[in-house]
């Protein structure tokens, strides 16, 4: 039987589009929400019946809602979500605009929350289903002038991480995605948005940073197809993984930060195990 995916943050290029033809090469069907819908119109035609395009933004609590039912209505229920929307901001953790600071966590952060307890009561009902958190390579691995992005990514991890073991009795699997640098358009805005950092210690920093991304779009070494195919293989594994970290440099990055992290607390175990009352 062909799977049902409610796919967030569909916009020409991305992420969310890769997933959604994934899912179709397979033959399943794909109910993918964007904030602007009129520009998937022709995507979707190609696809008949078994792609519905659906208006959504991650943030209203009440679009949420009313897409998740449409969804479930137009093809019974929902088997895979796919928590695919967000972006990032790049900025220093002193200075950062507060309205921009808390407008991530809107989105990346709490706007996954939503549609996922949006969606959980019908998976529950049928003891069965996929959630996949789309997460990021900052989610493991804290980037310098990305540290509220990070953070954002980081939050997700946790809920993801604990959500898992929550479910899993109901028949749920909860699977973390953390992709490196892809080539979508993620990167394509940064060209067009100044530094601006209030504080001249930090502005040589985010220079640089903004400078990268602006270089690497367009030349990104991860192709979101393969990343899409690659998930969708891993959710077929028995058991599946925990998480999935996608392309080459990514996974590097990851591993070399989590071997340093060890290395770190295990130079310190006396110290920490110090800390507990005498036996």
């Amino acid at each position: 039987m062909s799977r049902r995916w409610f796919i967030t943050g569909g916009t020409p290029g991305n992420f969310g589009m890769a997933f959604a033809e994934a899912a179709l090469e397979t033959g399943d069907r794909v109910v993918l929400t964007s904030r602007r819908p009129q520009e998937l119109a022709t995507w979707a035609q190609q696809y008949g019946d078994r792609v519905l395009v659906v208006p959504m933004d991650v943030t209203d609590a009440d679009q949420v809602q009313r897409a998740v039912r449409t969804a479930e209505e137009h093809f019974g229920g929902i088997d895979v979500l796919l928590n695919n929307a967000g972006r990032g901001w790049f900025g220093s953790i002193e200075a950062m605009d507060e309205a921009s600071l808390r407008g991530m966590f809107e989105l990346n952060f709490f706007g996954v929350l939503s549609v996922t307890r949006a969606v959980l009561p019908g998976m529950r009902a049928r003891g069965d289903g996929w959630i996949i958190n789309v997460s990021s390579v900052a989610g493991l691995v804290a980037a310098p002038g990305f540290g509220y992005y990070s953070a954002t990514k980081f939050a997700v991890e946790a809920v993801t991480d604990a959500l898992r073991d929550e479910v899993a009795a109901q028949g749920i699997s909860v699977l973390t995605v953390e992709p490196g640098a892809f080539r979508t358009n993620a990167y394509t805005g940064f060209a067009d948005e100044p530094v601006a950092e209030p504080i001249p210690e930090y502005h040589d920093m985010l220079t640089e940073v903004r400078a990268a991304f602006v270089a690497m779009d367009g030349v990104q070494p991860g192709d979101p197809h393969r990343g899409a195919r690659a998930v969708i293989t891993a959710m077929a594994q028995d058991p599946p993984p925990r998480r999935l970290v996608l392309g080459a440099g990514g996974y590097d990055a990851v591993v070399d930060s989590l071997e340093q992290t060890l290395a770190d607390l295990r130079r310190n175990e006396t110290l920490s195990r110090s800390a507990d009352f005498p036996t």
